[in-house]
């Protein structure tokens, strides 16, 4: 029988070493056993907010089996603490620190903003360490999108001849969120608070920008064209929960880039403040001599108005650059004190109704109203000119045939030049071609014109002075 047992014993012996290798193998040696008390006075789940922010959080633990000293408290997403925080130190069994702390450490250890997730936390102090206390939490985010690109110093250089190939990619660093988040990227003039609004996306951390958007975002945050200029970007990132909305701003980046001058466009004047009132297919071309834009015309006192690019309500639409003003629709970064923004589309005229000069350099992108030198429209007008001898006395009598609107049929000569009256002497009021001699189709007052010029072949044509616009037209009969 002895025999029999020591058999069995021999036989078993191996299995139960083996086993024990087994279960050797399968334990966790990374993760120390712990050798103190470490009481759960967490937080339990738990959404964070930042009004939570400067609430205090507070542990408490046996230190009676530990040798003392400094205790360091460590946060972690796992339960190993494989990759670990430290949260603050103590040199008691007390620690006292604030939500607002305690979020951004777990941030820090690898958490995400607006997810539900296990955080760990447990003591450290030389080779011993507590137990581990975990607790369900939605944390917030606390810390700015970090640009990436452009870096500091960064030169950009444009292509005007290839406005909508990709002039850089704006890249940045942000959280992974469980939420869905809206990034602003602004552009500014290094040192202004003045950004304008380069580009969004949502979720995206990067944004592809044209060499036209780029240029034209320079301009409007005032570069000059042709000059390297440094600008300051940033990168805004917006994100509602339960909690509310939370923005976070990331801290300026300062690179260079040099606008090109861009093609000049032509404006057309709309609005229920002009003379053609809110119909886009009548809007009013403005005389374009490369950078500037203007024309005389009739506006009205508290009237609204903008410009459009083509006689249509699309593609192109220009006014002020101010805020709330469709991004679209900002153009101009300077205007007169007669101007300002009107709702989120229009600009209004706040001087008195009559006749203006409307002037616009897009160079500087500025726009100035000034009084004409004939403020008021006439209640007549005359025809006086080489082709009737030049005689004020005896002007011809032009008929109205609207308001502001009068016209004369006559033959007309080469070498055919005239101007318009307001009465019959040289002593009043007059109109003529706009600066120069010449046939632009542009009226110019007193002080601001020379003879309209016109090779009429001896044709009859009917002659046109619509001096509430501020043009002339010949139509052949």
């Amino acid at each position: 029988m002895k025999n029999i047992f020591k058999i069995l014993i021999v036989l078993f012996l191996p299995l139960i070493l083996l086993n024990s290798c087994r279960n050797d193998a399968d334990r966790d040696w990374t993760t120390p056993e712990p050798s103190f008390t470490l009481y759960n006075t967490t937080l339990g789940a738990v959404v964070l907010y930042p009004t939570m922010e400067n609430n205090p959080f507070i542990l408490r633990w046996d230190n009676s089996k530990t040798t003392g000293g400094t205790y360091s408290v460590v946060v972690s997403k796992t339960e190993d603490f494989a990759t670990k925080v430290e949260l603050g130190t103590s040199t008691s069994n007390t620690f006292t620190t604030t939500i607002g702390a305690l979020n951004t450490a777990m941030l820090q250890a690898g958490l995400s903003p607006y997810s539900s997730q296990n955080a760990y936390i447990r003591i450290e102090t030389g080779a011993e360490v507590s137990n581990a206390i975990n607790f369900v939490v939605t944390p917030y985010p606390s810390e700015v999108p970090v640009i990436k690109n452009p870096s500091a110093g960064q030169l950009i250089t444009l292509n005007a001849e290839a406005p909508l190939e990709t002039a850089t990619t704006i890249l940045w660093d942000d959280y992974s969120y469980s939420v869905a988040v809206e990034y602003k990227v602004e552009l500014a003039a290094s040192g202004s608070s003045n950004f304008q609004l380069l580009g969004s996306t949502t979720d995206e951390t990067q944004l592809a920008v044209s060499n036209y958007t780029l240029n034209d975002i320079a301009i409007k945050a005032g570069l000059p064209v042709n000059v390297a200029s440094s600008v300051d970007i940033r990168v805004t990132a917006t994100t509602t929960s339960t909690g509310g909305t939370i923005t976070k701003t990331s801290d300026v980046v300062t690179f260079k880039v040099a606008p090109y001058q861009p093609a000049f466009v032509d404006f057309y004047l709309v609005g229920g403040g002009t003379a053609v009132g809110w119909n886009a297919s009548g809007a009013q071309l403005l005389k374009q001599t490369e950078e500037i834009s203007e024309i005389y015309t009739y506006l009205e006192n508290n009237g609204e108005f903008r410009f459009l690019g083509q006689q249509d309500w699309n593609p192109i639409n220009y006014s002020l650059n101010a805020d709330g003003i469709n991004d679209s629709f900002k153009y101009f970064n300077t205007w007169s004190s007669n101007l300002e923004p009107a709702g989120s589309e229009n600009m209004k005229f706040t001087g008195n109704s009559g006749m203006y000069k409307i002037t616009i350099n897009q160079n500087s992108r500025n726009i100035t109203v000034t009084p004409s030198s004939v403020p008021t429209l006439p209640t007549n007008v005359y025809l006086v000119g080489s082709i009737q001898g030049w005689n004020a006395g005896s002007a011809l009598e032009m008929t109205q045939v609207g308001d502001g609107v009068y016209e004369y049929v006559i033959e007309v000569p080469d070498g055919a030049e005239f101007k318009f009256l307001g009465q019959q002497d040289w002593s009043g009021t007059e109109w003529g071609n706009i600066h120069g001699a010449g046939n632009s189709g542009f009226l110019g007052p007193n002080g601001d014109n020379n003879n309209i010029q016109y090779n009429g072949g001896g044709a009859t044509y009917k002659i046109t002075a619509n001096i509430k616009l501020g043009t002339n037209k010949l139509t052949p009969q």
